[in-house]
């Protein structure tokens, strides 16, 4: 019989094994256009200067989520921002220092304690804004203060960061409580629509120029400069001395304007950044050919990414939950204890699971892979479980008086009857899976949930209805099939006409 715990190691070797026939890199990003952007400027640059094949994964999540894959190696470079790394990751206040000072003293201490360096700035500072309706006649921050009369909607970085709304509220004194958290990409949105009074934004943000909001002054100069540039693995230059080269030919490359312009042609102009980082790079005279795309379309290609994790993960969880199920049968303290464990992990928010893989397995289809199983045990075992424990009793005393051993009566009699709901906790775990499997692309996993948070990002619905879409024809399909091979495992003698 072939060991379950063993099949499940094999798997996990495999997920764990990295290709290393071709020398390449892995390029990431924050979830906001501007970082997608910059990563995609990146990625053309090495790989049309370089010998490198360029992975992406693009669109981490927050700040820490790639400084985090950063340290554990899942990626080998992105783009970062000064004032963010001097107060979000090392934790030191600003007090007034030149952009000159702050990118000096954040590459000593990237190099000395995390072994990264930062790369050359780019020419441009990306920095925080607060923005309101200009009916409001707010011109300046310290204009906020005691306006508890405001309705705040700041992004959920934003309102947890020290140079965000925590440090800002002291350092002017506001008197501000605690305000909404939103998502950066529908704050515009909601605040043309009168839902919220007041928002972060970022001054080079490519929507500003669309929207007719008041930009509010910093008056008493908070934020400090967040002149953008590459983060890199030393290990990786190291390795690959080239990418230097080629990373050097950005610098001070971009101002403000043009920054913004880039961006408004991917925000609002719904351009693709492969061909925007095209246009601009070549017209530096960086890059010279657009590369030859040779992949399937993205709902193609995110439909086999998300059914590649929900399946393979289902299964995962079948040779494991199954023979556990059959372990704890008849061991009431033990079934408890085991039911109790897997529907703790169910009660467990997707996306803070997903977080908690981060550090112990990096970003991408493993850790994916292993946050989808453990949600995929708890209807597996426990519908096994049942359905063991419901066999009649005298079915099993006639297989006994027949000569039967345990293991006989198990695999023909307990089994085969309680096959029904058995396929039935798969089915509710699949279905769950696929469902689940959007938030994945919050750590580069891939699948149809990339379409809904870049969606969300830029909030566009036709890019949303992409995701969400075919993800639920996937599981209504997902579902009717799990009902066919029901229809076919059950036993014979047991068939409904």
């Amino acid at each position: 019989m072939i060991n379950p715990l063993k099949l499940i190691s094999l798997f996990m070797l495999l997920l764990f094994a990295k290709q290393s026939w071709t020398q390449s890199i892995t390029i990431g990003s924050k979830n906001h256009p501007e970082s997608r952007l910059l990563g995609e400027i990146f990625a053309q640059t090495i790989e049309q200067n370089t010998d490198l094949k360029v992975n992406r994964q693009f669109g981490l999540g927050g700040t820490l989520i790639c400084f985090e894959a950063l340290s554990n190696g899942e990626i080998d470079l992105y783009p970062e921002y000064t004032g963010t790394v001097l107060t979000a990751i090392l934790k030191e206040k600003y007090e007034g220092q030149s952009p000159l000072e702050i990118y000096n003293y954040i590459a000593k201490e990237v190099d000395q304690h995390h072994a990264f360096t930062a790369g050359p700035t780019l020419g441009f500072s990306n920095s925080y804004v607060i923005i309101s309706q200009k009916n409001l006649q707010l011109n300046k921050i310290s204009d906020l203060k005691n306006r508890d009369d405001l309705k705040l909607g700041f992004s959920n970085e934003f309102i947890k960061r020290e140079d965000g709304f925590l440090g800002l509220n002291r350092f002017y004194q506001l008197h501000l409580s605690a305000p909404r958290g939103i998502d950066h990409g529908l704050a515009y949105k909601a605040l043309e629509e009168n839902q919220i009074d007041i928002t972060d934004a970022y001054s080079t943000d490519g929507r500003l120029a669309a929207y007719n909001f008041q930009a509010l002054k910093d008056d008493k100069s908070f934020f400090p400069d967040y002149s953008a540039f590459p983060l890199i693995k030393k290990s990786t230059l190291a390795t690959y001395p080239k990418l230097k080269v080629a990373i050097d030919q950005l610098e001070n490359l971009l101002d403000a304007e043009q920054m913004q312009a880039l961006n408004y042609q991917y925000e609002i102009e719904k351009k693709s950044i492969s061909d925007i980082a095209f246009h601009f790079l070549s017209g530096q005279g960086i890059v010279n050919k657009k590369s030859e795309s040779k992949s399937l379309h993205p709902i193609i290609s995110q439909t086999i990414e998300h059914i590649q994790l929900t399946f393979l993960a289902t299964f995962l969880a079948i040779i494991l939950a199954i023979p556990l199920a059959v372990l704890i049968t008849g061991r009431k303290r033990i079934a408890a204890f085991i039911l109790s464990i897997t529907g703790i992990i169910q009660t467990i928010p997707s996306l803070a699971l997903l977080g908690f893989m981060i550090p112990l397995f990096g970003i991408g289809f493993t850790p994916a892979i292993i946050a989808l199983l453990l949600y995929a045990l708890l209807p597996i075992v426990r519908n096994t479980y049942t359905g063991l424990n419901t066999t009649d009793p005298i079915l099993i005393e006639a297989g006994k008086a027949m000569g039967m051993t345990n293991r006989q009566i198990l695999l023909k009699v307990r089994l085969p009857l309680a096959m029904e709901m058995i396929m039935a906790g798969i089915r509710t775990a699949l279905t769950i899976n696929i469902g689940t499997a959007t938030l994945a692309a919050f750590i580069g996993a891939g699948g149809l949930g990339d379409s809904i948070i870049t969606g969300i990002t830029l909030n566009d619905n036709d890019l949303i209805l992409r995701g969400a879409i075919p993800a639920a024809i996937l599981a209504l399909v997902a579902d009717q099939g799990m009902a066919l091979v029901e229809k076919a495992v059950r036993p014979k003698g047991i068939k409904n006409d």
